[in-house]
C-alpha cells in the first residue's frame, strides 16, 4: 500500500513538472537515433513498419500508421482543446494581448518557408516540403525553457506558449488545405454529418463526456477514409467540446484536457518520437544537401528572423509591446526555441513526401539538426541573460 502511494505521489509530481514531457521526448528521440544507427537498425525499422498480424482498421496496417494516423489524432485533439480554451478564455481572447504573439507566429511561419523555398528552388520535387520548417514543438520548447532556469520573467513562458499555440493552429490549417489529396465525397459527407451532430449536442447543452468522445472516434474513422488527414478530425472534434464553466468552475473541455495532457505528453508524443526520429546519420545514397539545409536553416534562421524581427518592428511602430520585463536578448532566445520543430515538423515531412523514403530521411536530418542547434543556442542565450542580470 505504501509503495502504491509512493508511486502515485511520484507520478503526480512528475506529471506536474512542465519540463518532464520535453525531457521524455528528448530521451525517446535519442533512443531512436541510437538504434537507427546500430546493428539493430533493420529490426527497429521493422518493429514499426512491418505489417501487423491483425488490425481492426485495415487502412492502419502497421504500428507506424497507428501512431501517426491514430494516436496523433489524440495529440491534435488536445491541441484543439488548447486552442479553443485560449481563444475563448485565454491569451488569445484579448485583442491587445494576442496581437504580438499572433504577428510573431505568422512571421515565424512565413520566413522559414521562404528560406526553405529559396534554398530548394532548383528542385521542384522538394517544393512540397515548404511547411516543414514552419512548425514549433511546444513540449520540446517548454522543456528547454524550463531547463534554462527559473530566473526568467514569467511573461516569456506565456509568450512562447501563445506563439506555439497560434503556430499549431497555422499548422493544422496548412495540413488541411495543402496536404489533402484524393477526396472521397461519401466519407466526406459522413464526416460532415457527424461534425454537425456534435455541434448540435453542444448547442443542446449536453455536458456529459461520452457523446463527445464517441463522436470524436466516429469522426476520426470517417475522416481517415475521406482523403483528409485523420488528425484534422481531432481538432474539429475538440472545437465542439463545451468550455462553459459550471458553478464549480469546471467544464467538459477542462476535464478532457486535464485527463489527456499527461497521456499525450508521456505516451503519445514519445511514441511518435520513437517511431519517427530514427534516421541514419549521413545523407542517404543518391540524396542531396538542399532538403536538409533548407529545413535546418529555415528552423534555425527563419524562426529567429521572423519572430524577433516582427517583435522589433511591432514595437517600433507602436503596434504591440514586448512581454513585461523581457529583454531583447531573452526574446532572441525565445525565438530560437521556436526553431525547435521536432514533432510537428516530422509529422508534416511524412505528409509532404509520402512516397519517398529517401526524402523523408533527408528531411529528418534537417529537422533534427536545425532543432538541436536552435535548442542549444536558445538555452545558452537565456542562461546568459540571467547571469548578466545577476
Amino acid at each position: 500500500m505504501a509503495v502504491k502511494r509512493g508511486l502515485k505521489a511520484a507520478w503526480h509530481k512528475l506529471s506536474r513538472n512542465e519540463a518532464a514531457p520535453g525531457l521524455v521526448l528528448m530521451a525517446c528521440a535519442a533512443i531512436a537515433l541510437i538504434l537507427a544507427n546500430s546493428p539493430l537498425a533493420q529490426t527497429w525499422h521493422g518493429l514499426f513498419n512491418d505489417p501487423l498480424g491483425w488490425t481492426p482498421v485495415p487502412k492502419l496496417y502497421s504500428a507506424h500508421l497507428w501512431i501517426n494516423d491514430g494516436l496523433m489524432a489524440v495529440f491534435f485533439f488536445v491541441v484543439g482543446l488548447e486552442i479553443k480554451r485560449e481563444i475563448l478564455d485565454g491569451e488569445l481572447s484579448n485583442a491587445r494581448r494576442r496581437r504580438l504573439p499572433v504577428i510573431a507566429a505568422m512571421a515565424g511561419m512565413a520566413v522559414p518557408a521562404l528560406i526553405y523555398l529559396a534554398i530548394t528552388n532548383g528542385d521542384p520535387a522538394l517544393h512540397a516540403g515548404w511547411a516543414i520548417p514552419s512548425a514549433t514543438d511546444i513540449a520540446f520548447a517548454i522543456g528547454v525553457l524550463a531547463l534554462a532556469g527559473k530566473g526568467l520573467p514569467p511573461s516569456l513562458r506565456l509568450f512562447l506558449l501563445t506563439v506555439a499555440i497560434v503556430d499549431d493552429l497555422g499548422a493544422v490549417m496548412v495540413i488541411a488545405f495543402f496536404y489533402t489529396t484524393g477526396l472521397k465525397l461519401a466519407w466526406l459527407g459522413i464526416s460532415a454529418v457527424i461534425l454537425v451532430a456534435l455541434v448540435i449536442v453542444n448547442r443542446m447543452g449536453v455536458r456529459a463526456l461520452a457523446p463527445y468522445i464517441l463522436g470524436a472516434i466516429a469522426l476520426w474513422y470517417a475522416v481517415l477514409h475521406s482523403g483528409i488527414h485523420a488528425t484534422i478530425a481531432g481538432v474539429l472534434a475538440a472545437l465542439t467540446v463545451p468550455l462553459a464553466l459550471n458553478r464549480q468552475h469546471d467544464s467538459p473541455l477542462l476535464r478532457l484536457e486535464h485527463a489527456l495532457v499527461a497521456p499525450n505528453g508521456f505516451l503519445i508524443v514519445p511514441l511518435f518520437g520513437l517511431a519517427n526520429a530514427g534516421v541514419h546519420l549521413g545523407l542517404p545514397e543518391g540524396g542531396s544537401l538542399a532538403l536538409p539545409l533548407g529545413i535546418g536553416l529555415g528552423l534555425l534562421l527563419g524562426k529567429q528572423v521572423g519572430i524577433l524581427g516582427s517583435i522589433v518592428l511591432a514595437e517600433r511602430f507602436g503596434i504591440a509591446h514586448r512581454p513585461d520585463g523581457a529583454t531583447m536578448r531573452q526574446l532572441w532566445g525565445i525565438s530560437l526555441l521556436c526553431g525547435i520543430g521536432f514533432t510537428m515538423s516530422l509529422f508534416i515531412a511524412g505528409l509532404a513526401f509520402p512516397t519517398s523514403p529517401i526524402l523523408i530521411e533527408e528531411a529528418k536530418l534537417g529537422i533534427l539538426g536545425g532543432s538541436l542547434i536552435a535548442a542549444i543556442a536558445g538555452m545558452i542565450l537565456l542562461k546568459g541573460s540571467q547571469a548578466k542580470q545577476n
